[in-house]
């Protein structure tokens, strides 16, 4: 389990992330589940040269999320990860994008061993979170508000 902090500019507004890594570790299952608790966003990755990690992903980490997130508009986006490697690919990028449609993500294609695509994977998914006011700190703020009016 690893935590970085990330401090990004996006539309010439300065955010600061906070990441959890769980890098897949399936024995921190039940920790795991705390940390999808209000998230506003997602990003589940595989490795396209290793298919049992597309499969894991469809089978546990995608069905995690849907049980485990609070937040309704929470954003996901999936990364197919290791492109260098093209020679090597056990999962086709139409494979990724059906699956990121099927589960109503954002997708994209990245090699952190070169650094490609690594930036756009935040910058896309912190963009798509700034176009959901649901999601903003203001945004949520009236939102809990309208909801205990609606309680009284």
């Amino acid at each position: 389990m690893d935590f970085k902090i990330k401090l990004l500019t996006v539309g010439g507004k300065k955010l600061k992330l906070t990441i959890w890594d769980t890098a897949g570790q399936e024995r921190f299952g039940t920790l795991i589940s705390t940390y999808y608790r209000g998230a506003h966003g997602i990003i589940l990755v595989y490795d396209v040269t290793r298919r049992e990690t597309f499969t894991n992903l469809s089978e546990i980490w995608a069905k995690e999320v849907e049980l485990y997130s609070t937040n309704q508009d929470c954003v996901k986006i999936l990364v197919g990860n290791k492109v260098d490697e093209e020679g090597e690919r056990a999962v086709s990028r139409e494979e990724g994008m059906a699956l990121a449609q099927e589960h109503k993500s954002l997708f994209l294609e990245c090699s952190a061993k070169k650094r490609e695509n690594v930036q756009q994977c935040f910058k896309e998914l912190t963009l798509k979170i700034l176009d959901i006011p649901s999601l903003l700190e203001k945004g949520s703020a009236v939102a809990k508000r309208q909801i205990l009016k609606q309680k009284h």
